[in-house]
């Protein structure tokens, strides 16, 4: 073999091995760096409404709820807990002394309700029940523990039961009974995230 030949062995050897040692020095530098770790986004999230309308979740006492252009003030909240399954309602009043109630809950995504109190609507247990030339039909009925904030008009704790109603055309009826009272009716709506506008009380603000 000629030293030409042997020559253009040893290159050709010096180069593989070259070649080797960066290949196995970038993996090295690769394997070193932290694992980049995400969160899946949520697509139906309503963190930018959050940030643009206040957060329904954290409504309490004294707080400002505007509704379709009618200004509430918040003064007080149940929150209600059925096996684990939790969600809020919240006694709204107007300047003019008019209160309703607006239901907060995630089932899983955030749901809006806003709730009348109705005369004269009879006991739940029917399969149907008309009020106010409407026919609801019975959807759901169950029991929960209640905790009471502020201004409700209830015991600072307690058990309620509630029977649901809902009409052919998205109306909505509810009775609840707290303790061993009466049976209180009321009609609800539902309502879009658009549809409602929070300002919340100095003292909650973070």
């Amino acid at each position: 073999m000629s030293t030409s030949t042997v020559l253009t062995i040893v290159v050709v050897l010096l180069l593989i091995i070259v070649v080797i040692a960066v290949v196995v020095g970038l993996r090295a530098r690769r394997s070193a760096r932290p694992a980049r770790t995400s969160t899946p986004a949520d697509p139906f999230g309503t963190g930018d409404q959050d940030s643009l309308r206040g957060d329904p979740r954290a409504l309490k006492a004294s707080d400002i709820v505007e509704v379709r252009g009618t200004t509430y003030t918040v003064r007080g909240s149940l929150r209600f807990d059925e096996g684990g399954w939790t969600w809020a309602e919240h006694l709204l009043d107007d300047a003019k002394g008019t209160q309703v109630w607006l239901a907060v809950e995630e089932d899983p995504d955030l749901e809006l309700s806003l709730w009348t109190p109705v005369e004269d609507a009879g006991e739940p247990g029917a399969a149907t029940v008309e009020v106010g030339g409407r026919t609801y039909r019975s959807d759901e009925s169950g029991s929960a523990r209640f905790r009471s904030e502020a201004t409700t008009g209830l015991a600072e704790q307690g058990a309620m039961r509630y029977h649901d109603y809902e009409s052919s055309d998205g109306g909505l009826l509810s009775f609840e009974s707290y303790g061993e009272a009466d049976w209180e009716a009321s009609t609800g709506e539902e309502l879009s995230r658009y549809d409602v506008q929070i300002y919340p009380s100095a003292d909650g603000e973070r």
